[in-house]
């Protein structure tokens, strides 16, 4: 009790730096003094290099990682295959949803001022290319150039070949002494996010002070106001409809199954971590539910750490905004491109400081995008992150459900 006491006090002293330093870097920037704005047009562009820095060892550890210890779960190999299978479908629609309200809704463009030169040049260039020669582009022929050049689509594209190979592969000595040397890089790069993240109430400050000196605050309001709408709408559109549905597909009744797990959704809603609420959730499904504990011990824990369907929809729809401000084309291909990507990055989100929010930021640095627009989405991820976290943990309990429904139909045989 003492610990969450805690770690709610610490969350909520990091949101009152991270507003407090939005509040005072708008404050400097409305006046638009030269000399402040060169200061902190420099603190970004240091944070900018930082966060390009870490986003390649982010992606493809996080990744490689993720995948290569689903290995280990081949024994319930029937289980698995259903909770990926469950799991994949979810997360697909959640992302599906986010981009179809992004095309109907149609955010507009910021001002152009807060896109910066270097990301307009990028972008540019990466736009400019057929079809034809973006896909030969993602496909890598050198293992070094990918990681010298950031190019995330072949950097994703490895990283999920390593990872499968590592799941498939017999566990030798030296197999689980790579994984291991794999996490425990894994471990020293989140040390090092956990430092940048201390730091960035000041590179909030100076992105605020550079969209304050920049935009004009009425096309923001607009354009950030669709963006915000997207997010939080498609969450409640996957929680209320399309998880409901998936569970009356299987024969299961959605109110009775949100009744019974709803002291695992608060918790998640509270506390924005699937992986602190795991222990509620398990309780919650075994004693009200009634999922068999085999499935439950089994199945939650691979979803904790997979089955990301907030995730998904956040990462599309804010790389989509990200790259629309930065000016290149969104093409219905490039957003169905941009939809699978979003699913592998959210399957590989697990264990990642500020979850999908960095692991976009990542991304988007990876690409060159204008990343200074997300400077003022972190203030309002908080309640974002709440309503996703919520999600997710809903989405776990549905797969859990119909899993445990499927095995039960498939083989009588005791599950208990």
């Amino acid at each position: 009790m003492t610990i969450c006491k805690n770690n709610v006090n610490g969350q909520r002293r990091q949101m009152q730096l991270w507003m407090g330093a939005l509040v005072i870097g708008v404050a400097v920037g409305i006046p638009a003094i030269g000399w402040i704005d060169e200061v902190m047009n420099f603190i970004a562009s240091v944070y900018t290099r930082l966060f390009q820095l870490l986003a390649v060892p982010t992606i493809v550890l996080a990744v490689i990682t993720t995948l290569a210890s689903l290995g280990a779960q081949s024994d319930s190999g029937r289980i698995f295959r259903t909770t990926l299978k469950y799991t994949l479908l979810t997360t697909v629609s959640a992302a599906a949803v986010g981009l179809l309200l992004y095309i109907l809704v149609a955010p507009g463009n910021l001002p152009e001022g807060i896109n910066g030169a270097s990301g307009l040049s990028a972008l540019s260039e990466y736009s400019q290319l057929s079809y034809k020669e973006h896909f030969l582009s993602v496909v890598p022929n050198n293992v070094v150039r990918p990681f010298l050049e950031g190019n995330v689509l072949s950097l994703i594209l490895i990283a999920f070949a390593v990872g499968m190979a590592l799941a498939k592969m017999r566990r030798t000595e030296g197999t689980e002494m790579l994984i291991k040397g794999l996490q425990a890089l894994q471990e020293l790069l989140f040390q090092l996010i956990h430092w940048l993240i201390k730091t960035l109430p000041l590179g909030i400050l100076a992105f605020a002070e550079q969209l304050a000196a920049q935009l004009s605050a009425g096309v923001a309001a607009d354009s950030l106001g669709k963006y915000i709408l997207i997010i939080l709408g498609g969450n409640c559109i996957q929680f209320f409809i399309v998880l409901p549905l998936f569970l009356l597909s299987r024969g299961i009744h959605p109110l009775h199954t949100l009744s019974r797990m709803m002291p695992a959704v608060l918790m998640a809603l509270f506390t924005k971590s699937s992986a602190a609420t795991l222990p509620v959730t398990m309780e919650t499904a075994e004693k009200r539910l009634g999922v068999s504990p085999k499935v439950a011990r089994f199945v939650l824990p691979i979803c904790t750490t997979i089955n990301m369907n907030g995730c998904a929809a956040f990462i599309l729809v804010t790389s989509l905004f990200v790259m629309q401000n930065g000016g290149i084309e969104l093409t219905l291909p490039t957003m169905l491109l941009w939809l699978v990507l979003s699913v592998l990055s959210a399957i590989g989100n697990a264990g990642v400081p500020m979850g999908c929010f960095f692991l976009t930021l990542s991304l988007m640095t990876g690409i060159g995008a204008p990343i200074a627009i997300m400077g003022i989405i972190l203030p309002v991820y908080t309640i974002i992150d709440m309503v996703e976290t919520a999600e997710n943990v809903w989405s776990d309990s549905c797969v859990a459900a119909m899993t445990d429904h499927d095995v039960r139909r498939q083989a009588p045989v005791s599950t208990r």
